[in-house]
């Protein structure tokens, strides 16, 4: 009998062995198995984060590539980098510049592209990105219907003559082409005037000046609203309702732009092709946007019109913006800190 226990100790002992023999082997496969996936997959997350980082540092580099309003830069670096040299004009430049950073507390700039809607942009941009509502009588009326009434109410069919910056003519397409621009100015207007915060609104605009083809038509709906006002203008002085404001009376003073069709074919058509907006639409851009524009012009340094602001007549109310120029031509956007 003892010899029968000792027997099955003996073989249930030896059937635990093999069976833990077996075991363990199953274990050993499967702990390198593990460990070779785990090896597999932290190599497998390393190669995703750095295609990751290559492609974000590729989509940031095409998208201020593509930027028409640069990040900011030091202002004095800037002026030191564009103005080198001992000519007169080059001292003037910086000092001009140090005049600016010393007294007026401008820190930085931000680039704008050099192109004949630059200062059109540089006005919007900052509209856009310090979130600056509609102004008033945007709120009353509906600037969609804008092209209609001008073409159909108003009688205006030598607006079928207007040009869309460097396309220099469009015919039948005309209102079409308008409406599609009013489209794209009122919503974007909203959607990022509506935006609070202030990183997501300037990232929203960053976006949106990446993309030629739409801000684009952001301008050349400021150019056909900037025409809809002197049309406007024109009809309150033929039929003597009201009195209007001494910039159309400006405007209209001009023998190039006697009337709203003379200041479109003379002027507005050019804008954006081959020149940009001189002082007198400057006057007209800060009154229909209801802004104060202040302007720091370098090449009028130590002169009375060193500052100007566009319009000289504004509401306490509105809103200041500020623009940068060296030669009344292409516009930078200071930035200010304290």
């Amino acid at each position: 009998g003892r010899h029968e226990v000792w027997s099955w100790k003996t073989a249930s002992k030896e059937s635990l062995c093999l069976m833990w023999q077996k075991v363990k082997v199953q274990l050993m496969l499967s702990m390198s198995f593990l460990t070779a996936l785990f090896w597999y997959c932290r190599r497998l997350y390393s190669f995703l984060v750095q295609l990751l980082k290559r492609w974000n540092n590729y989509l940031q580099r095409q998208l201020i590539r593509n930027l028409s309003v640069l990040p900011e830069v030091d202002l004095l670096g800037y002026s030191a980098r564009e103005w080198k040299g001992e000519t007169k004009q080059a001292k003037q430049m910086r000092e001009a510049y140090e005049e600016l950073f010393r007294s007026c507390h401008i820190k930085y700039l931000r680039q704008v592209r050099r192109d004949n809607y630059s200062v059109v942009r540089a006005v919007l941009f900052q509209i856009f990105s310090q979130g600056i509502h509609f102004p008033s009588w945007m709120k009353e009326r509906d600037i969609l219907k804008l092209p209609e009434k001008l073409l159909y109410s108003q009688g205006c069919n030598w607006i079928q003559q207007y040009s869309f910056g460097p396309e220099r003519y469009t015919g039948p397409n005309t209102f079409g082409k308008l409406r599609k621009c009013m489209e794209a100015l009122k919503t974007n207007w909203a959607e990022i005037s509506a935006t609070r915060d202030h990183e997501e609104r300037g990232s929203m605009c960053n976006t949106l000046f990446s993309d030629e083809s739409k801000e684009y038509k952001l301008y050349e709906a400021i150019k056909f609203i900037m025409l809809y006002e002197v049309v406007e203008a024109y009809e309150q002085i033929k039929s003597r309702d009201e009195p209007i404001h001494n910039l159309f009376s400006l405007l209209f003073a001009r023998d190039s732009s006697s009337d709203p069709l003379s200041f479109m074919m003379n002027h507005l058509n050019s804008i954006g092709d081959s020149v940009c907006l001189d002082q007198v639409e400057l006057f007209l851009l800060g009154y229909l946007l209801e802004v104060k524009i202040r302007v720091y012009r370098l090449h009028r340094f130590n002169t009375e019109e060193f500052q100007v602001t566009y319009p000289n007549e504004y509401r306490r109310e509105w809103n200041e913006i500020s623009l940068l120029t060296e030669d009344d031509r292409y516009y930078h956007i200071p930035i200010f800190r304290t």
